[in-house]
């Protein structure tokens, strides 16, 4: 028997991966990166082999590691973990450089970065561990790294879930707020709280879930309002 809650007590830390390919360049998160050897220092990268990610480094056999600090926001991670390089430019507005490989390196939120280049591969099913020489790496904050479990415990479930309670100076009687149904993304697991709307998208608090347009999105994973499910 397998008990698959068992692999949730593996340890993982939160990286966004990066890669370039012909002048292309693109990013995903990932969770799966650890150091294999000190002397020569040698990192291991798993990466799924359908991300457009995995398709760049097999090309360029280059890697970027920006190590996520515990202050990355939502949208950023929604940013390269939800949404494809092939329908969007995942670095539009965001800071980053070029490593002395060429491999773009992202710097927002990040605690530190690794460059890697890949000396080894191994397939392992859906997945393709890439097994890199680190060229370069710097801490960039002196901060803590987001563990899997803090992004699975605070800011993809408790944060959302927590948020009213930013209401409670509110005018609003706490009846009246807890009384809007509110609805969850079954996707990255954001929640559309009525008593907040969502004023990035142009939807003002007090907006019932039903009552938003049809084309509204997800603003984290950007999913249909119908990969939505009421929750209370």
């Amino acid at each position: 028997m397998i008990d698959n809650k068992a692999f949730y007590k593996l340890s993982y830390g939160l990286y966004v991966i990066s890669s370039v390919s012909e002048g292309k360049k693109n990013a995903q998160i990932a969770n799966t990166v650890f150091q294999i050897t000190s002397d020569p220092p040698m990192v291991a990268v798993s990466i799924n082999k359908q991300n457009l990610t995995h398709e760049y480094i097999q090309k360029s056999k280059l890697i970027g590691i920006s190590v996520l600090s515990v202050e990355t926001p939502m949208d950023f991670i929604g940013r390269f973990g939800f949404k494809s390089g092939r329908d969007t430019d995942k670095f539009e507005g965001i800071s980053y450089k070029t490593g002395e490989s060429g491999v773009p390196i992202v710097l927002d939120n990040a605690a530190a970065y690794f460059e890697l280049e890949v000396e080894k591969e191994l397939d392992v099913a859906t997945h393709t561990i890439f097994i890199g020489r680190v060229l370069n790496a710097e801490v960039l904050k002196d901060m803590d790294q987001m563990s899997y479990q803090y992004y699975q415990d605070v800011k993809r479930v408790k944060v959302q879930r927590t948020a009213p309670v930013n209401m409670a100076n509110t005018e609003e009687p706490a009846k009246v707020i807890s009384d809007m149904p509110k609805y969850q993304c079954s996707v990255c697991g954001y929640i559309y709280d009525p008593s907040i709307g969502d004023s990035g998208s142009g939807i003002s608090a007090g907006t019932l879930f039903e009552n938003i347009p049809d084309d509204w999105i997800c603003p984290i994973c950007a999913m249909a309002k119908d990969k939505f499910e009421q929750i209370n």
